[in-house]
C-alpha cells in the first residue's frame, strides 16, 4: 500500500471511530427514548447501522494491521508491479490507458488505480514494455500491449 493510501484508511478508520460511532450512539438514546422498543422502527435501524458501522471498522483495522508500506524507490520499473504506472494499448479499442497498479484496498477506477488482484491487474502483474497481457474480464478476454512502466 502507498503511504498516502495507508493514511487516508487511517484517517477514516479514526473519523469512524471518533465521529460516526458518537453519531449512530446518539441516534440510538433518541429512538430509546421514545418508548416500546419491540415497535420502535427507529431503534431496529440505528442498531443494524451501528453493527454495519462496527463491522466496517474491523475490517478496515484488519486491513492496517496488515498493511506494508511500499517504498516508491525501491521498485523496478522493468516489469510491472505494485504501484507501477503502466501505459498501455488496449488492442481491442486500439487506444492508449494509463494505470496505476496498487492494492486491493486502494484501487479507483476514476483515478486510473486499478488493484493487482483485478483481471486486467493480474494480467499485466510482472509483464515488461513491448509484452502483451491478456485480461479474462467479464466482457471477455482483452488484450494489452505495455507501452511503459514508471512510478
Amino acid at each position: 500500500m502507498t503511504k498516502e493510501g495507508y493514511e487516508a484508511l487511517e484517517a477514516e478508520v479514526k473519523y469512524l471511530r471518533n465521529v460516526r460511532r458518537s453519531e449512530v450512539a446518539r441516534a440510538i438514546a433518541e429512538a430509546r427514548e421514545k418508548g416500546d422498543l419491540s415497535e420502535n422502527a427507529e431503534y431496529h435501524a440505528a442498531k443494524e447501522e451501528q453493527g454495519h458501522l462496527e463491522a466496517k471498522i474491523s475490517e478496515m483495522e484488519t486491513k492496517l494491521a496488515s498493511a506494508r508500506i511500499m517504498d516508491e524507490s525501491k521498485i523496478d520499473t522493468s516489469k510491472v508491479g505494485i504501484l507501477s504506472k503502466v501505459e498501455v494499448m488496449n488492442k481491442k479499442l486500439n487506444k492508449k490507458m494509463v494505470f496505476t497498479v496498487v492494492s486491493e484496498a486502494e484501487a479507483n477506477l476514476k483515478e486510473q488505480k486499478i488493484s493487482s488482484s483485478s483481471p486486467i491487474g493480474a494480467a499485466l502483474m510482472g509483464k515488461k514494455v513491448g509484452e502483451v497481457a491478456t485480461a479474462n474480464t467479464p466482457v471477455g478476454d482483452m488484450q494489452f500491449e505495455v507501452l511503459s512502466i514508471s512510478i
